[in-house]
């Protein structure tokens, strides 16, 4: 069997022309009139959206796309203003690309314009560690998603979205869960259950320098703006902090992986986050800081680095994993983000780690009944009477150690050895 997975191949538009220049900064201002005006108006439908973009001076296939994002903003983003560096997105049919080994720069790409006459070709600069998937791209081997065109301070950078087909990692017999927990606190928090669900090795990749340029970035951009700075110096900083949070990602899902693979048979498991999404209520300035994490970026990240290592990935209900004790399933307490109690007096657990606790609870909850557990619950799963009986996660006994695991006791990525520095 075969899954699909999907990939943003990058390149650098070769220096254009005066001309192409003056065009490519009117798409640019076009589409991002367009998409304010369809957004203030509160266009949240296709059909609303088309009616506003009908009369800008675009390519269709930016129009289309126009059509797709808008309601997106709202429906999903819960977005309730626009940020200033939106990127001109195109749908795929408007994709054309053509190569030649003659030519200095080999790959060229159409750039849509509105009408016909007024399209027009510019070489590109394809990133070269993507070199196999762009000449997969040129001989059908993958699909073209959506592509972008972001305008940078000195350049300008396409970003091709494709999705191709590699084997379906089958899930072993005898498999070994390996749960990942995402969160503020710990960015990522992996525990692997061996030996009769006894949490083994558990990893931590510290959010602490994730969190901090996140704050930076809004304090820096907010101060940009308030002294109009020139728009060069605040895009400059922008896409600095942007690459910054995009680089903790990718080495933060790589060293997931290369975690899970150490271990015999494993499968990774992840909490369902569209769930855990649609169910947060812990007021507007909390919600709001949980929403900037990159949740499901990390998340996909992760799933398509675990699809091209062969390893099983499945997502299981997250309720209540951080604040159930993974030994006896009983609900305990969490009194401070780095340490869980377990309010059990027969339970050998006293103090834990609390992100290892819940990448432990969220491992557990891999195939306990002998079937996969759904994305949401039937009915109701909350414990009712202080036990685990009613969770996912109390089909356990106790560790057959009684024995207390402090919270030094861990492997730890922190954010000055794998995370990059200003």
């Amino acid at each position: 069997m075969t899954a699909t997975t999907t990939k943003t191949l990058e390149a650098t538009l070769a220096p254009p022309t005066a001309h192409k220049e003056r065009r490519l900064q009117r798409t640019v201002a076009t589409y991002r009139r367009a998409l304010t005006d369809a957004f203030e108006r509160g266009a949240d439908t296709q059909s609303a959206v088309n009616d506003v973009v009908t009369g800008y001076d675009l390519a269709s296939y930016a129009k289309d796309a126009l059509k797709n994002y808008v309601p997106q903003l709202r429906e999903t983003y819960n977005a309730e203003e626009l940020d200033d560096h939106h990127p001109v997105r195109f749908t795929n049919r408007g994709w054309r690309l053509d190569h030649s080994e003659d030519r200095t720069h080999e790959f060229c790409w159409r750039v849509p314009q509105a009408g016909r006459a007024n399209v027009f070709w510019i070489p590109i600069r394809i990133n070269p560690t993507q070199r196999e998937l762009w000449d997969d791209l040129l001989d059908g081997d993958v699909t073209v998603g959506e592509f972008r065109l972001q305008e940078h301070r000195t350049t300008w950078v396409l970003h091709v979205s494709v999705e191709y087909e590699v084997a379906d990692p089958e899930e072993p017999d005898d498999p070994t869960p390996v749960g990942f927990d995402i969160g503020e606190s710990k960015l990522l928090t992996g525990c692997a259950l061996t030996d009769n669900d006894t949490p083994t090795q558990p990893y931590i990749y510290d959010g602490g320098r994730a969190r901090h340029l996140r704050k930076e970035m809004h304090t820096t951009l907010k101060r940009l703006q308030e002294r109009d700075a020139a728009e060069w110096r605040v895009d400059e900083r922008f896409d600095y902090y942007q690459n910054a949070l995009t680089d903790i990602v990718e080495k933060a899902s790589r060293k997931a992986v290369k975690y899970a693979r150490q271990f015999e048979n494993p499968v990774i498991v992840l909490e369902d986050l569209s769930y855990i999404r649609e169910h947060l209520d812990y007021g507007a300035w909390m919600n709001r800081r949980l929403h900037n994490w990159a949740f499901a970026r990390l998340t996909g990240r992760i799933e398509d680095k675990a699809l091209e290592a062969g390893i099983p990935v499945r997502t299981v209900n997250p309720a209540y994993t951080s604040q159930t004790c993974h030994a006896c399933g009983h609900l305990g307490s969490r009194s401070s983000q780095a340490a869980f109690r377990c309010t059990n007096e027969d339970c050998w657990v006293t103090e834990y780690q609390a992100d290892i606790n819940a990448a432990a609870n969220i491992a557990g909850r891999l195939d306990p009944w002998g079937e996969s557990l759904p994305w949401k619950p039937a009915s109701d799963d909350s414990p009712r009477d202080g036990s685990g009986c009613d969770t996912t996660s109390g089909h356990r006994g106790a560790s057959r150690e009684p024995r207390q695991t402090t919270l030094s006791a861990y492997s730890s990525e922190t954010s000055s050895r794998s995370e990059p520095s200003l």
